[in-house]
């Protein structure tokens, strides 16, 4: 059926999401817009890893200066279009990552930025926390703690200071099924007034007990 440009717009203007995806569901749902919404969100989730390799070449940089001036936050967010890089709740989104990195100090955006001799180290320290106990258990033990260890020091694996049930990943995930592009957090710098200027040795939640 021929869809109305007009509804196409105002279904992304409501969901966020791009120009294709609102048209194919304007189409599914009979040009019933409130139905057309209804299925771009039921669909968005699933739909969200799909477009993790797509391109992104737009986005903002954006920056969160907090406790007067003890705490400042320069993050880069990456999406496909110019349009959504303008829109409002892409932009709120951003700064709610601001807001978050000041609070919860991550070092690195995932695991894989962790430098390999970090990676080593924590895992010495575990296996001689657990040392003495057969090796099959060790193994598990030693990556659960490597697990919960990435979960303090890396962004897309820190539960949202908003909802600490969602991580940051997640939080990723359902802002790319709104809006129907690609979302990469690219990078990040937190610096905080005092701090030593390097993190390559970041302090060890293994050591700390």
């Amino acid at each position: 059926m021929e869809i109305d440009p007009q509804l196409v717009k105002q279904l992304r203007g409501k969901t966020n999401a791009g120009f294709m995806d609102c048209k194919r569901a304007l189409a599914e749902a009979g040009g019933d817009l409130d139905k057309a919404e209804t299925l771009l969100r039921t669909k968005g989730i699933a739909g969200a890893s799909k477009k993790s390799s797509r391109a992104t070449k737009e986005g903002i940089v954006a920056s969160y200066i907090h406790l007067q001036g003890k705490v400042g936050v320069l993050v880069e967010v990456n999406c496909e279009t110019d349009f959504v890089a303008k829109n409002d709740g892409f932009r709120a989104f951003v700064k709610d990552i601001t807001l978050h990195i000041a609070a919860a100090q991550p070092l690195y955006v995932s695991r894989d930025e962790v430098p390999a001799a970090t990676i080593e180290s924590e895992r010495a320290i575990y296996a001689q926390q657990v040392k003495g106990k057969p090796e099959y258990v060790t193994a598990k033990i030693v990556e659960g703690k490597l697990d919960k260890f990435y979960s303090t020091v890396c962004l897309l694996e820190q539960g949202f200071i908003k909802n600490p049930d969602q991580t940051i990943k997640e939080l990723v995930a359902s802002k790319i099924a709104e809006i129907g592009e690609n979302i990469v957090i690219r990078r990040f710098t937190r610096y905080s007034v005092g701090e030593p200027l390097s993190h390559e040795s970041p302090p060890s939640p293994a050591a700390e007990g």
